[in-house]
């Protein structure tokens, strides 16, 4: 296959990825890491069993591929004019997220998954680096307005921000409140103040 057909865009390959992309969605949501298949995405999608298997080759290869192409979508990064505001919208939205009922389930087939799979893994952390990117516009627009020293590592500011949820819903098994989402970011934005992070 050539790049220009997989590049093609309203193509049928572009059709064809939609369309496994979002029954490897609906498996996951449904069925988690552990139910989902590749026939059950062939035939929710409709693309014959044989194409998904030459094209993604595994489950670990849906997974991959969804979370690539999650990765490319637009991530809601809060403009507040503060770094209290952005910081804990941030962590909010990372708690809210988990918690819908549509995208919260598919949220954590991926990091299950990333948890059982190498190629899951790799394809995890290339989503998180690319929403820390986004996500640390927060962080340079804080220390060009003077919030923040300038030495500050953005990226770093965001995980200590968003660890807490992630601790806290998949090591401990704990509900995550508003409360405690703002705790979170409170906490990471004291550390970036005093030049720890």
């Amino acid at each position: 296959m050539s790049l220009e057909t997989v590049k093609r865009p309203g193509g049928r390959s572009a059709r064809v990825r939609d369309a496994v992309r979002q029954a490897t969605l609906a498996e996951l949501a449904e069925h988690g890491f552990r139910g989902l298949t590749v026939e059950n995405v062939a035939e929710r999608s409709g693309v014959h069993k044989t194409t998904v298997y030459r094209r993604w080759g595994s489950v670990e290869g849906l997974i991959s591929d969804a979370l690539e192409l999650a990765r490319e979508e637009p991530w809601p990064v809060p403009d507040t004019g503060s770094i209290d505001g952005d910081l804990r919208d941030i962590v909010r939205l990372v708690r809210t997220g988990f918690d819908d009922p549509e995208t919260g389930p598919v949220a954590s087939a991926f990091v299950a998954a990333a948890m059982q799979s190498p190629d899951a893994a790799r394809a995890l952390h290339a989503f998180f680096l690319a929403r820390h990117e986004q996500s640390a516009a927060v962080v340079r627009r804080a220390v060009a307005r003077g919030e923040l020293p300038a030495a500050v590592d953005a990226h770093e500011v965001i995980r200590v921000a968003i660890a807490p949820v992630y601790y806290r819903l998949f090591v401990a098994h704990e509900p995550v409140t508003e409360r405690d989402a703002d705790r979170a970011a409170a906490a990471a934005l004291a550390a970036a103040r005093a030049g720890v992070l």
